[in-house]
């Protein structure tokens, strides 16, 4: 019967320690940094995608121990297999997958692991239920759980309900740290794309509290005539 260690030796075989030191650098790692002390053995995404598809049907408790794991791969490998029985359970599993989630979200704990994985689990699985737990989350001290917060709704997004993105983005709007500014920015922007008049009504109202990262990010789309006009107000 298969377990953790199969995917944990699965993973190590793909391994290109070549590529350490510049996901280090760009995880930031560093001492201070977001991901300080993070540990990477060098594997590409679509890689961790193969493996964590020939391990969907593993069980909750063979994923937390990736889950807990030091190495960022292998957390990512369990979060993504996380998002493939999601997709493929019943309504009962998915409500399952989504409180182990909600339980363990700090271990979603640098921007890649919650980027592939909060929209495809908790938002989905919150399209038609309360929020409150997103709320909850933008209010966090955590800076995972306030990504969380506000990049899940990115399933709320491309089903053309922009209300809790809009919300969640008005309580980051002063957030400091850099992560949040760009999530914030990021999801106003696919607001944009879908709903120009939304996003500049949204930027009337509230330009005057958001970060020069946030505006950036938000009107990236913006014909370079009105790109400008809003940079300069």
């Amino acid at each position: 019967m298969i377990d953790f260690r199969d995917v944990k030796r699965d993973l190590m075989n793909v391994a290109e320690f070549e590529r350490i030191e510049i996901l280090k650098w760009f995880f930031k790692t560093g001492k201070g940094d977001y991901g300080e002390g993070d540990v990477f053995i060098g594997i590409v995404v679509p890689n961790i995608r193969k493996i964590a598809r020939k391990y969907s049907n593993l069980y909750f408790e063979d994923i937390k121990e990736l889950l807990y794991s030091k190495i960022h791969e292998e957390r990512l490998c369990a979060l993504l297999i996380l998002v493939a029985q999601f997709e493929s359970g019943e309504e009962e599993e998915k409500k399952k997958i989504f409180n182990f989630y909600i339980k363990n979200v700090r271990q979603a704990n640098n921007w890649d692991l919650v980027d592939l994985s909060a929209p495809k689990i908790i938002g989905e699985y919150l399209q038609t239920k309360p929020k409150d737990i997103l709320y909850k989350f933008a209010e966090s001290k955590n800076l995972w759980e306030r990504r969380v917060s506000i990049i899940s709704t990115f399933a709320f997004i491309k089903k053309m309900s922009f209300k809790d993105t809009l919300k969640i983005s008005k309580i980051l709007l002063k957030d400091e740290h850099d992560l949040i500014r760009k999530a914030v920015g990021w999801m106003l922007r696919e607001v944009g794309k879908r709903n120009f008049s939304i996003l500049e009504d949204f930027l009337i109202k509230n330009h005057k509290n958001m970060s020069r990262t946030t505006l950036r990010y938000a009107i990236e789309k913006f014909p370079e005539k009105k790109r400008q006009f809003w940079l300069k107000r």
